[in-house]
């Protein structure tokens, strides 16, 4: 069996949460592979939203298995809150998800230093959400980090101790008051609700999944643009987006992967700073961010608002070599007159297809119009009801990337999807 990667290719919030809910009826475990609790994968169903940060968003089919690998960073308060809630719901949650035993601790610190780091930049902030997640990840390749696996070890408290005391003598450098000790014991309690599930060595368990012929999808994280390696550097998060994170984040050979699904919107958006070349400051982008509810599942923050971006596109397809693409929230388009993509860019008076290394370069789209389709796509149910207009901008999508759209979401409902 493979392990097929779902992938956000923009900046994040492409709706892979609901995509992932659609496709894991098929594949019997379900993979996070990086980043921590950012993510706000939102799901609708039967009436009702979900959120999840931490579980992958398999976690609501009956007999899957969710496994959180060893990419990702775990901030125990918010885990045991997002399965409580779950529980809550009915859902066997401590029988459906597993955790790798290499995955990362996020400490009450960790958040700490995050907000005290942010603090100092002052103008020059990135817009983290303040989770910890990049201390985290800053203490796992300084190889000072706690592992889930540590919390088994008779001598966990005093690790826990050495790498508080640490993360209070970074803290001398920055002028921030902070307590410490403040959420420390609910942490803890937190962390022995961990100890109720199962916990394994992460390849191990994957390549088994593998081998005993369960097929497992692989649950991405923000999004293409914003790889810690391939993105608008520093404007990024702090993890390996893309498909060779999938291998990474849960120990499994390129040779294991099979499709990869890239997930887009029919438009741009972003949260916090960074380039953003077809970023819209008018009328239009604030009538997307109201259409398309553009406000962060995890933060509330208003998002940036833009039009489809190709050569951005074209870029995170190559680095991830995408198999089948999957366009979110076109319905919010429904009422354009005229719609933008932008084809090209203008940087430096040159014509270019390519996104450039400088994220302070001056950047201008160019772009190709299109005529509106102005009809309710929510109400469509197949393929052929799709108005003419809408499918002339889905050819054009599909010829410039060379890569076939296979998922058209109409809605937020998992029942508002079109498989061609």
């Amino acid at each position: 069996m493979k392990v097929d990667v779902v992938l956000g290719l923009q900046w994040g919030d492409e709706g892979k949460g609901k995509i992932v809910d659609v496709l894991a009826n098929t594949y019997p475990v379900v993979a996070r592979f990086q980043g921590g609790p950012n993510a706000g994968h939102s799901l609708h169903f039967e009436g009702k939203k979900f959120v999840l940060h931490t579980v992958p968003s398999g976690v609501f089919r009956e007999g899957s298995i969710n496994f959180i690998g060893n990419g990702v960073v775990i901030d125990p308060i918010i885990f045991k809150e997002e399965c409580e809630g779950i529980e809550a719901m009915g859902v066997p949650v401590k029988e459906r998800v597993v955790l790798a035993d290499r995955a990362h601790l996020i400490l009450p610190t960790h958040r700490i230093i995050d907000a005290a780091s942010e603090a100092a930049k002052g103008k020059s902030k990135i817009g983290s959400t303040l989770k910890g997640i990049g201390p985290t990840y800053m203490d796992k390749t300084g190889r000072n980090g706690l592992r889930i696996g540590d919390i088994l070890t008779p001598n966990f408290m005093e690790r826990f101790e050495a790498l508080k005391n640490r993360h209070k003598d970074m803290l001398k450098q920055y002028d921030f008051e902070y307590n410490a000790e403040e959420r420390e014991q609910e942490w803890l309690d937190a962390v022995n609700y961990m100890k109720q599930f199962t916990i394994v060595d992460g390849a191990y368990a994957v390549n088994g999944y593998l081998n005993g012929g369960k097929a497992v999808l692989a649950e991405g994280a923000q999004g293409s643009m914003l790889d810690v390696d391939f993105g608008s550097y520093p404007f990024v998060t702090s993890s390996s987006t893309t498909c060779a994170g999938a291998c990474i984040g849960l120990g499994v050979s390129p040779r294991n992967i099979g499709n990869v699904y890239g997930i887009f919107k029919a438009y741009c958006t972003r949260v916090g700073s960074g380039p953003f070349p077809t970023e819209l400051f008018d009328e239009t982008g604030e009538e997307l961010r109201k259409q398309g509810f553009e406000f962060g599942a995890t933060t509330g923050r208003p998002r940036r608002t833009g039009w489809l971006d190709l050569p951005a596109l074209k870029y995170a397809i190559m680095v991830s070599g995408v198999t089948e693409l999957i366009m979110m929230k076109a319905d919010v388009l429904d009422t354009f007159d005229t719609i933008k993509v932008a084809t090209s860019y203008m940087v430096n008076g040159k014509e270019t297809q390519q996104v450039p290394y400088d994220v302070y370069a001056e950047v201008t789209p160019v772009y190709t119009e299109f005529k509106g389709w102005k009809k309710d796509l929510t109400k469509v149910k197949s393929e052929d009801e799709l108005p003419v207009e809408f499918k002339e901008y889905i050819k054009f999508i599909e010829d410039s990337l060379q890569v076939p759209i296979k998922i058209i979401s109409l809605g937020p409902d998992r029942e508002q999807t079109i498989v061609r």
